[in-house]
């Protein structure tokens, strides 16, 4: 595996310039959030040596068992939580991830409301919005997105800056990527954390600005 994740990063790396350019848009103006989950430290450290800053994972205990000591040696390390959040889990997730990608109901809101209260840390939070619709899938309906967010935002004071969708793995994407960036425009937020390594290219195109890589960086999952 020696080198196979840094030529993978670069690759990338190329891919999202490329389309960004493609899109009248700088080609920095996207952050790739290398999705590390089931992979171990070694190859996390792996992507680090080749300069990557931002990682994403999908579950807590996971990341609490990979995460602290990567982050202790390397300070400017960014960890991103994308996948879905159980409350109980509220206090570990704020004390660990710098940003929260998958607020979806009332009932996290307060909690992640109240562990930020109570700590000096509030990690950046962005609205899961499940854009197809799909009831096997956490986030929120695009219908009631609106609300929510202005609910996050004023009830419960959550630092929240942008969307994150996971469109339906049987439809066209693009569909999926304009519904977000219309909703985000709508409620005023910045940040569209869309698009994998299927379809990350695209995204880039409908505005994205953190896409969630994993198999084409680190191979397939254990």
């Amino acid at each position: 595996m020696t080198g196979a994740i840094a030529e993978a990063l670069a690759e990338v790396r190329q891919t999202i310039a490329a389309a960004a350019v493609a899109a009248g848009r700088a080609a920095g103006a996207v952050t790739l959030v290398a999705v590390s989950k089931t992979h171990g430290a070694d190859a996390v450290l792996e992507a680090l040596a080749a300069g990557q800053r931002v990682f994403g994972e999908n579950r807590v205990q996971e990341a609490q068992e990979k995460f602290p000591a990567l982050k202790e040696a390397h300070p400017d390390l960014e960890l991103h939580l994308i996948g879905p959040l159980q409350t109980n889990k509220a206090k570990q997730a704020v004390a660990l991830f710098d940003v929260i990608q998958t607020v979806d109901r009332e009932s996290l809101a307060e909690a992640l409301a109240k562990e930020m209260a109570k700590s000096a840390r509030r990690p950046a939070c962005l609205i899961q919005v499940n854009t197809g619709e799909e009831p096997q899938k956490a986030g929120i309906p695009p219908r009631e997105a609106l609300a929510f967010i202005e609910r996050a935002r004023t009830v419960h004071n959550l630092p929240v800056t942008g969307l994150m969708c996971i469109p339906p793995v049987d439809e066209e994407p693009a569909l999926h990527f304009a519904l977000l960036r219309e909703l985000a425009l709508k409620a005023g937020l910045s940040t569209l954390s869309m698009g994998m390594s299927g379809d990350y290219a695209a995204a880039v195109r409908f505005g994205a600005t953190h896409v969630r890589v994993g198999t084409a960086i680190f191979g397939r999952r254990d």
